[in-house]
């Protein structure tokens, strides 16, 4: 025992041991790789829902320098809307209350409008998100193929907005997007 103690306070020992830990050259490393391991792992994922979280913010509402704006109507220039990406935009009613819609070309290639709204869901006030060729309503997670936007009403269906293509342009009515507002009046949820 005496010659343990011994080899313990030896300054040689203890010298090395002393530059093992300053240099990380200690023969325990198992903990610190699966420490860092993890580490990286977590980071990884963080960083991948910071992403989709980006994606899915990026993709709720267009703030188009496009849009042309004048009596009584909004008009988009068709090719906006050519890669078949649901583009999302707000209009303020002159009560105050914003009105939410959004636009894609559908797969048969017909541009269509709805309001971001539904009769059933509306009061949850989430609206609908893109999935591929179909609309998803954010708050009963129903699917509504891209064709049939604009053509199929009621229930939980996107909204329809009334749209006309002309001289290359898609043309909003003011008058139509009022006709929205009750959809996100959320003083009034009757």
């Amino acid at each position: 025992m005496s010659t343990n103690k011994k080899s313990q306070g030896d300054p040689q020992n203890k010298l090395a041991r002393k530059r093992e830990t300053v240099l990380g050259t200690q023969q325990n490393k198992g903990p610190h790789k699966v420490l860092a391991a993890l580490g990286v792992l977590l980071l990884a994922i963080a960083a991948g829902y910071l992403m989709l979280g980006e994606q899915e913010e990026d993709s709720t509402v267009s703030r188009s320098t496009q849009a042309e704006q004048s009596e009584g109507r909004i008009a988009y220039p068709v090719g906006l809307f050519s890669d078949g990406k649901a583009r999302h935009f707000e209009y303020e009613t002159p009560e105050g209350i914003v009105v939410k819609y959004f636009v894609l070309k559908s797969s048969d290639g017909v541009i269509r409008a709805a309001f971001d709204a539904c009769d059933v869901c509306w009061p949850a006030g989430k609206g609908y998100y893109q999935d591929g060729d179909v609309m998803v309503c954010r708050n009963c997670s129903r699917r509504f193929a891209s064709v049939r936007v604009n053509e199929v009403k009621g229930g939980c269906n996107p909204a329809p907005l009334q749209r006309r293509v002309e001289n290359g342009r898609l043309v909003i009515e003011t008058a139509d997007l009022l006709t929205g507002r009750r959809y996100f009046d959320f003083g009034s949820r009757s």
